[in-house]
């Protein structure tokens, strides 16, 4: 099946129908390859979640623009009638306004130029900093988890505001810290005090750095404050290969690549009924590592996390 016929299908509800129900998602990867396997998924999610950097392109000049998924996720929009939600990788919450400033307010400026179009339920990033004086980094780097890096996020999400209402930061999946792992919580916890900021749940980027740091990844989830959860991730990862480091060691990668592990799910029914400001939970999986025999396990994943989705109470 075509993208271009995936819209709603029969059994499926857009997130505004389901009655109090928490709905189910995927995130939309920017690869047409990728987007035509799962286009069965895409029929029966509730809604959809994008990442706004991936649907822009620069110009010559340095100015944003949008590029072709751009316009094909807001054709999906049209057509399906489900609601979008997005989740930046790229606005660098955790970097110094100063140092930052033009390309901030140029990111600012096209995340509200997609808002009116896509109309977000919220907007999430990840926790970090993704711009350092002028340098892009390809993933964000973990912030000291100090009052005043908080303060920088909590002003970040704040301005961010002014667009979308309700915001977030993600739960991270770093490989090193500036701090314990167990600090974390309450370091997210000190930024999102105030109305209409949220967490993002992403309980594989937990359990990966509970692999690699050793920790209870519940010990963690116990420090959170789960009333703070907007939306939950599930996804899965790979093992790094040993050749990679000289002690021979593996880590665990946040790759999206694989199944959803059976400790995500427990996690995720564990956990789930004690957030009750939850409005959605996503399926997510990387551009690039789906195969037709993916296809049906990803269907199953996303029935699966519907049957724990409408236990809820």
């Amino acid at each position: 099946m075509h993208l271009r016929n995936a819209g709603r299908g029969e059994d499926t509800k857009s997130a505004t129908e389901m009655k109090g129900m928490v709905p189910v998602g995927i995130s939309l990867p920017p690869e047409i390859e990728t987007l035509e396997l799962i286009a069965p998924l895409i029929e029966e999610a509730e809604y959809f979640e994008v990442t706004p950097e991936t649907l822009w392109r620069a110009r010559a000049d340095g100015e944003l623009e949008p590029n072709g998924f751009h316009g094909r996720f807001l054709d999906l929009r049209e057509r399906s009638g489900k609601p979008f939600v997005a989740h930046g990788v790229g606005l660098s919450v955790g970097s110094s306004p100063r140092s930052d400033a033009f390309r901030r307010q140029r990111w600012m400026q096209q995340i509200r130029l997609d808002h009116e179009q896509f109309k977000f339920g919220w907007y999430t990033d990840h926790l970090g900093a993704t711009a350092l004086h002028g340098l892009a980094l390809t993933l964000p780097l973990p912030l000291p988890m100090t009052a005043q890096a908080a303060l920088t996020v909590r002003r970040c999400l704040c301005r961010l505001q002014a667009i979308v209402p309700e915001v977030g930061v993600e739960t991270t999946a770093s490989y090193f810290l500036f701090g314990r792992p167990l600090d974390e919580p309450q370091f997210l916890n000190r930024i999102v005090r105030g109305d209409g900021l949220h967490v993002l749940l992403d309980l594989h980027n937990i359990h990966t750095m509970a692999e690699n740091m050793g920790f209870d990844p519940r010990d963690y989830l116990e420090r959170l404050d789960l009333s703070r959860v907007i939306e939950i991730h599930v996804s899965g990862g790979s093992w790094s290969d040993p050749r990679w480091l000289p002690s021979g060691h593996s880590l665990r990668l946040d790759s999206h690549d694989q199944s959803v592990p059976e400790p995500v799910w427990g996690l995720l029914e564990e956990f789930a009924p004690r957030c009750p400001g939850l409005k959605g939970i996503t399926l997510e999986r990387l551009e690039g590592t789906v195969k037709r025999r993916d296809v049906q396990p990803l269907q199953e994943e996303m029935q699966r996390a519907r049957r724990i989705a409408r236990s809820l109470k």
